[in-house]
């Protein structure tokens, strides 16, 4: 699973730029399943199962990620950017990006050029550029155009049971369906790698317009607080306890049925203590004539940024409550 994991945060996906990331999760479930890509860019997969099921069960993973889309390009060379997802303006300033395979630093006004005043504040994203070594706009414009996306560098790396890297939000949910795909099914299910969450939820949508399904099991990642300042009531979730499942955010009040059995099934997770938030299950559970759903979050500290850090051991857990609820749901054993 951490091989896979590592090749998907490896690629580059920003929202509407996810080709790298499509291409490399149909090369592993190529054999494993049917699929298609639709006009968005979702991949709607079918995975024959050894029964088929009582309700028809979609499972969401989005492929995107947060990042960087270029405006315009100064007369100096440097890259002007709007943040495409959610990405607080602390985590911008002096980091290192990659844009179309080129190296590049984010820049703003020095410290010493700012007054007292400006001093005691963030700068506003809008006066942060991409330094790329450019010396003028027409060398910039020779190797970036605006439209480019940007990513902010992260490197995959193992930091004893937990790992750190760009993107864990949400390419953990696909290597989970992934795995799901390649392994043999107890029921038939379609599974979705889906396009555009970090903008506003739109490529699911669209999936589960299509898919048309009875039940719908969301796979992302989520916020942990579990850390130094935090009282307890406000953490969240914590790392090491297992998946988070939600029983409501600020898209989605979810199926009690749905998240008392994720909790009763005796597989290690943890209620997502906090109303906040929201995922693709926000746009599924509306289509049509509507959807039961149900989210699985792995806990993820310092999310939406280079250094997400996740437990190895709340993947793993992850996975097999996401296996548990698909087949106690396709088998309708859940009225």
């Amino acid at each position: 699973m951490l091989d896979l994991l590592q090749k998907l945060c490896e690629q580059n996906g920003v929202s509407g730029r996810e080709d790298a990331v499509r291409d490399l999760i149909i090369s592993e479930i190529t054999g494993h399943c049917e699929y298609s890509v639709d006009p968005l860019g979702n991949i709607i997969a079918f995975k024959k199962g050894k029964n088929r099921p009582s309700k028809r069960v979609m499972v969401d993973a989005h492929m995107d990620e947060v990042g960087l889309i270029i405006t315009a390009v100064t007369e100096e060379g440097f890259l002007k950017f709007r943040t495409v997802g959610g990405i607080n303006t602390e985590i911008l300033l002096f980091r290192r990006v990659t844009v179309n395979g080129l190296s590049g630093v984010i820049g703003g006004k020095p410290i010493h050029l700012l007054d007292d005043a400006d001093r005691k504040k963030l700068p506003k994203a809008e006066s942060l550029y991409i330094d790329i070594g450019a010396a003028s706009k027409e060398e910039a414009l020779a190797l970036v155009s605006p439209g480019d996306t940007a990513v902010l560098d992260g490197a995959f790396t193992a930091i004893g049971d937990k790992i750190r890297s760009k993107a864990l939000d949400d390419r953990i949910g696909c290597a989970i369906l992934i795995r799901l795909l390649q392994q043999e099914a107890a029921y038939d299910f379609h599974a979705v790698f889906s396009v555009q969450e970090e903008i506003g939820l739109r490529g699911a949508k669209a999936a589960a317009f299509t898919v048309a399904p009875d039940a719908a099991v969301v796979l992302e990642a989520t916020t942990a607080a579990d850390l130094a300042g935090v009282e307890p009531e406000n953490r969240v979730c914590r790392l090491g306890a297992g998946p988070a499942v939600s029983f409501m955010d600020k898209a989605t009040v979810y199926d009690r049925a749905f998240y008392e059995a994720a909790l009763a099934g005796g597989i290690p997770c943890q209620p997502k203590m906090a109303v906040a938030g929201g995922n693709n299950a926000g746009a599924v559970h509306l289509t049509r004539g509507g959807i039961r759903t149900l989210a699985i979050s792995v806990p993820c500290r310092y999310i939406h940024s280079p250094s997400c850090v996740c437990s190895i051991n709340d993947i793993e857990n992850a996975q097999k409550l996401a296996r548990f609820m698909l087949e106690r749901i396709a088998s309708g054993a859940l009225s």
